[in-house]
Order: C-alpha cells, then structure tokens, then sequence
C-alpha cells in the first residue's frame, strides 16, 4: 500500500514484500490553475501554457559535480545508463504522471549518494509564469518491477512567487536507500542556476 507523505517526511524505500528494490520510477505531475481575470474571457485573451521542466540531479557526497550528472530534457540518459529521462512534456495536460525519470538503483555507481528531483518552469521570467499558477503538484515511486507505488507527496502548499522547486531526493542511508520528501520553492529560474544549489 502507498504511503503519503508529509513535507519533510522521510522513507525506507522497500518492496512491499521486503525483498531488494531494484528499479524505481519517479513520477511527477502538476496541473495549471485555473487564471482569474475577467478581461482575459471576455476577450478571448490566450494564456500561455506552463511548461515545467523535471529534472534529476545526480550527487556525489551531497554536489553536483558534473554536467553529465544533470538529467533533463537536454541530456535525457547519464553516462552510466542508471538514470533515464523519460522525455519533456510541454503542458501538464492530462491524468497521472506528467514527466518520469527511471531510476535503475542497481546500476548506480556507489559514488553517487543522492538524486534529487527538481521541477522548473521553462522560460518564467519571460512569461511571468510561477508556481502559484501550479496546483495538484505531486512527487511519487513506483516499484519499476510491479509497478506498484510505493509512495507519494502531493505538494499542498502556496509557492507563489517561486518559479523552480526541490521536490524530492532518493538517497543511500547505510546501504538503503531512502526517499525524503521536500517541497522547497526557488526562485530560480532556469536548470543552471538550480543546480549550482547543489555545488
């Protein structure tokens, strides 16, 4: 049974019959907020849609040490094959995960000791886009094997104003690996700057 998580709640990430988890998928999803403004109905004004880009931050004793370990968009697979982006998508539109990364816990070298999960509007400053026309924002895993979920955040708080956030990490705890959930709004407005976060 999936768990649902509070902010900052943390998470032995096990199969539900207790054997090695192998192979995680990390969903993430959101959907626009309906936008105020009667002006904008009435005159058919087009809003632009939100593009918000999932990105995984691949760490070496806590930092970001290397281009190569940035998954996004751009550079959809790392270099040792254990971290997959599963590709962009440009809207949020639709039911259940907008955007997922494949996590192949097996495969990761020992040298990386955290993932993170981060989630950035594309283009923010320039669309006056941010978080607070975000809602039903979520972090889940799922058991890559069985597809069975294992857990889930769904963001409830307002981030307005934020135009990037820390969703998640997956990290190694004395040879498990955990998953905390974090919900940490930036203001940061591209992968780049987001990244030098964990530097």
């Amino acid at each position: 049974m999936s768990i649902n998580l509070s902010k900052g709640q943390k998470i032995n990430l096990k199969k539900e019959n207790g054997g090695e988890l192998k192979k995680v998928v990390v969903g993430l999803g959101w959907d626009e907020a309906p936008q105020k403004g009667l002006l904008g109905g009435l005159f058919g004004k087009q809003e632009q849609t939100i593009d918000c880009d999932a990105s995984a931050f691949l760490c070496t004793g806590g930092r970001v040490i290397s281009s190569d370990d940035i998954i996004y968009f751009g550079n959809l697979m790392h270099s040792t094959g254990a971290v997959q982006h599963m590709g962009d998508n440009t809207t949020g539109a639709g039911e259940g995960d907008d955007e997922q990364i494949i996590v192949n816990l097996n495969q990761l070298p020992q040298s990386y000791d955290k993932i993170a999960f981060v989630v950035n509007i594309y283009q923010a400053a320039s669309k006056k886009q941010e978080f607070g026309m975000i809602k039903n924002a979520f972090i889940r895993i799922v058991d890559a094997d069985t597809n069975q979920e294992l857990c889930r955040y769904n963001l409830t708080e307002s981030y307005k104003g934020m135009t990037a956030m820390i969703f998640g990490e997956i990290y190694r705890y004395n040879g498990d690996w955990k998953f905390t959930a974090i919900g940490q709004g930036t203001t940061d407005t591209d992968i780049k700057s987001l990244a030098r976060r964990f530097s």
